[in-house]
Protein backbone atom coordinates (compact mmCIF):
# COMPACT_ATOMS: atom_id res chain seq x y z
CA UNK A 1 0.00 0.00 0.00
CA UNK A 2 1.44 3.38 -0.95
CA UNK A 3 1.90 6.13 1.59
CA UNK A 4 -0.59 8.94 1.75
CA UNK A 5 0.45 12.48 0.91
CA UNK A 6 -0.70 15.67 2.60
CA UNK A 7 -0.15 19.07 1.02
CA UNK A 8 0.10 21.94 3.50
CA UNK A 9 -0.65 25.34 1.94
CA UNK A 10 0.41 27.76 4.68
CA UNK A 11 2.51 30.93 4.61
CA UNK A 12 3.70 30.97 8.24
CA UNK A 13 6.94 29.01 8.80
CA UNK A 14 5.97 28.49 12.46
CA UNK A 15 2.61 26.96 11.51
CA UNK A 16 4.25 24.93 8.74
CA UNK A 17 6.57 23.44 11.37
CA UNK A 18 3.58 22.67 13.62
CA UNK A 19 1.88 20.81 10.75
CA UNK A 20 5.05 18.81 10.04
CA UNK A 21 5.41 17.86 13.71
CA UNK A 22 1.71 16.98 13.94
CA UNK A 23 1.76 14.73 10.88
CA UNK A 24 5.06 13.00 11.71
CA UNK A 25 3.27 10.30 13.74
CA UNK A 26 0.88 9.51 10.88
CA UNK A 27 3.49 7.95 8.56
CA UNK A 28 2.53 10.18 5.63
CA UNK A 29 4.49 12.23 3.12
CA UNK A 30 4.09 15.97 3.61
CA UNK A 31 4.59 18.61 0.93
CA UNK A 32 4.62 22.28 1.98
CA UNK A 33 3.72 25.30 -0.16
CA UNK A 34 4.14 28.81 1.23
CA UNK A 35 1.58 30.57 -0.94
CA UNK A 36 -1.54 29.90 -2.96
CA UNK A 37 -0.08 29.69 -6.45
CA UNK A 38 2.70 27.34 -5.31
CA UNK A 39 0.04 25.29 -3.56
CA UNK A 40 -2.05 24.94 -6.70
CA UNK A 41 1.03 23.84 -8.65
CA UNK A 42 2.05 21.38 -5.91
CA UNK A 43 -1.46 19.91 -5.88
CA UNK A 44 -1.20 19.18 -9.60
CA UNK A 45 2.32 17.73 -9.33
CA UNK A 46 1.90 15.63 -6.17
CA UNK A 47 -1.86 14.88 -6.31
CA UNK A 48 -2.09 14.59 -2.51
CA UNK A 49 -4.78 12.75 -0.60
CA UNK A 50 -5.50 15.78 1.58
CA UNK A 51 -4.77 19.49 1.34
CA UNK A 52 -4.68 21.68 4.44
CA UNK A 53 -5.46 25.19 3.26
CA UNK A 54 -4.98 28.52 5.00
CA UNK A 55 -7.33 31.32 3.96
CA UNK A 56 -4.98 34.27 4.54
CA UNK A 57 -2.26 33.65 1.96
CA UNK A 58 0.07 36.36 0.59
CA UNK A 59 -0.67 36.05 -3.13
CA UNK A 60 -4.17 34.69 -3.73
CA UNK A 61 -6.47 33.92 -0.82
CA UNK A 62 -7.48 30.41 0.15
CA UNK A 63 -10.96 30.78 -1.33
CA UNK A 64 -9.44 31.45 -4.76
CA UNK A 65 -7.09 28.49 -4.31
CA UNK A 66 -10.08 26.30 -3.44
CA UNK A 67 -12.01 27.54 -6.48
CA UNK A 68 -9.09 26.72 -8.79
CA UNK A 69 -8.54 23.30 -7.21
CA UNK A 70 -12.21 22.38 -7.60
CA UNK A 71 -12.23 23.60 -11.22
CA UNK A 72 -9.40 21.27 -12.27
CA UNK A 73 -10.11 17.64 -13.16
CA UNK A 74 -6.76 16.67 -11.62
CA UNK A 75 -7.46 18.21 -8.20
CA UNK A 76 -11.25 18.41 -7.93
CA UNK A 77 -11.58 15.22 -5.88
CA UNK A 78 -8.86 15.94 -3.32
CA UNK A 79 -10.08 16.34 0.27
CA UNK A 80 -9.55 19.90 1.50
CA UNK A 81 -9.28 20.86 5.15
CA UNK A 82 -9.40 24.61 5.82
CA UNK A 83 -7.25 25.58 8.81
CA UNK A 84 -7.40 29.31 9.44
CA UNK A 85 -7.04 31.99 12.09
CA UNK A 86 -10.24 33.58 10.74
CA UNK A 87 -12.64 32.32 13.41
CA UNK A 88 -15.68 34.40 12.47
CA UNK A 89 -18.92 32.44 12.00
CA UNK A 90 -19.16 33.80 8.44
CA UNK A 91 -15.86 32.12 7.56
CA UNK A 92 -17.01 28.77 8.94
CA UNK A 93 -20.28 29.13 7.03
CA UNK A 94 -18.42 30.01 3.82
CA UNK A 95 -16.23 26.94 4.27
CA UNK A 96 -19.27 24.73 4.71
CA UNK A 97 -20.97 26.25 1.65
CA UNK A 98 -17.84 25.76 -0.45
CA UNK A 99 -17.91 22.03 0.20
CA UNK A 100 -14.62 21.64 2.06
CA UNK A 101 -14.12 18.35 3.86
CA UNK A 102 -13.18 19.91 7.18
CA UNK A 103 -12.71 23.23 8.97
CA UNK A 104 -10.51 24.10 11.95
CA UNK A 105 -9.50 27.39 13.49
CA UNK A 106 -6.03 28.31 14.69
CA UNK A 107 -4.80 27.79 17.26
CA UNK A 108 -5.73 24.12 17.15
CA UNK A 109 -4.88 21.08 19.22
CA UNK A 110 -2.50 18.86 17.23
CA UNK A 111 -4.38 15.74 18.36
CA UNK A 112 -7.64 17.15 16.94
CA UNK A 113 -5.96 17.86 13.61
CA UNK A 114 -4.41 14.38 13.51
CA UNK A 115 -7.76 12.76 14.27
CA UNK A 116 -9.53 14.72 11.54
CA UNK A 117 -6.82 13.88 8.99
CA UNK A 118 -7.01 10.19 9.93
CA UNK A 119 -10.78 10.28 9.41
CA UNK A 120 -10.32 11.88 5.99
CA UNK A 121 -7.78 9.17 5.13
CA UNK A 122 -10.28 6.51 6.17
CA UNK A 123 -8.28 5.53 9.22
CA UNK A 124 -9.64 5.10 12.72
CA UNK A 125 -7.89 7.38 15.23
CA UNK A 126 -5.99 5.44 17.90
CA UNK A 127 -8.32 6.50 20.71
CA UNK A 128 -11.35 5.16 18.85
CA UNK A 129 -9.60 1.94 17.87
CA UNK A 130 -8.67 1.31 21.51
CA UNK A 131 -12.31 1.75 22.54
CA UNK A 132 -13.55 -0.90 20.09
Amino acid sequence: MSRHTILVIEDSPVVQHLFLATFKALDVDVVVAGDGLSGIEAAHVHQPDIITLDIGLPDVDGWEVLTRLRASEVTAGISVLVVTAHAQPTVAAAAEESGVDGFMTKPFRPADLRDLVQQLLGRVPAELAAAV
